[in-house]
């Protein structure tokens, strides 16, 4: 019995730590829309895989505009290094807590995250085309991901762009280059799109884009969003 579960405890203790060896994944919270759907805000949190402290980012995004609202990038690091059984999401709790004023000025609903239109199941390699079709609407949606990265180590950065083509239930295209194409982020190897959402009232889409900083013991995997205006 004792063997036992002092083998059961080692085996918790490699899940709880191996994190360290490999990088870490930040979880990514759609955190709803506003009434009128022109603002979105989610966020992400997790804890840092080097100092086991916890972290979290919330952002606010103007749909139409592709771009953060004002006070719309709010960011929490805790002081000290969380219990190996914790995820990190309290840091997440506390910044939408502490900035509850920001979600209740562009009336954000929780509960309003919009419909989920694809979700990423694979870990391979980023795919450089996806296509779904939203039955519900008739609607049929193409991306295209567009990346390139240069230098290693302290010079690595990456850009990208997504072209978007949409069809509609009466055959009517239309397409739409989302992204800075000339944009360098710093330190991020390469991106994959993760998942993409309707807003509520049917007119947009929410791309939820990961980005994947290498790290010298794997990876550690951080989201951004672009936002279109498409029907």
């Amino acid at each position: 019995m004792i063997k036992k579960r002092s083998i059961t405890l080692l085996l918790l203790l490699v899940l709880a730590t191996g994190v360290s060896y490999a990088g870490d994944v930040a979880t990514f919270l759609n955190l709803g829309f506003s009434e009128d759907s022109r603002v979105f805000m989610f966020g992400q949190y997790g804890v840092d895989a080097q100092s086991g402290k916890a972290y979290a980012d919330l952002f606010t995004v103007d749909v139409p505009a592709n771009r953060f609202v004002s006070g719309g990038v709010q960011r929490l690091r805790s002081d000290q290094p969380v219990e190996a059984t914790q995820d990190g999401k309290g840091a997440l709790f506390t910044l939408v807590r502490r900035h509850a004023d920001l979600a209740a000025g562009h009336s954000i609903d929780h509960l309003a995250t919009g419909r989920i239109l694809y979700f990423a199941l694979n870990e391979g390699e980023p795919k450089s085309q996806i296509s779904f079709r939203d039955h519900q609407a008739g609607r049929s949606y193409r991306l295209r991901l567009h990346q390139s990265s240069r230098g290693r180590d302290e010079t690595l950065r990456a850009r990208f762009h997504i072209e978007l083509e949409t069809i509609d239930a009466e055959g009517r295209r239309r397409e739409h280059t989302i992204g800075l194409p000339e944009f360098d982020r710093k330190g991020v190897k390469r991106y994959r799109i993760g998942q993409v959402y309707l807003s509520p009232d049917e007119r947009s889409v929410v791309i939820v884009v990961e980005m994947e900083y290498p790290t010298a013991t794997g990876k550690n995997v951080r989201y951004m969003v672009e936002t279109a205006r498409v029907h």
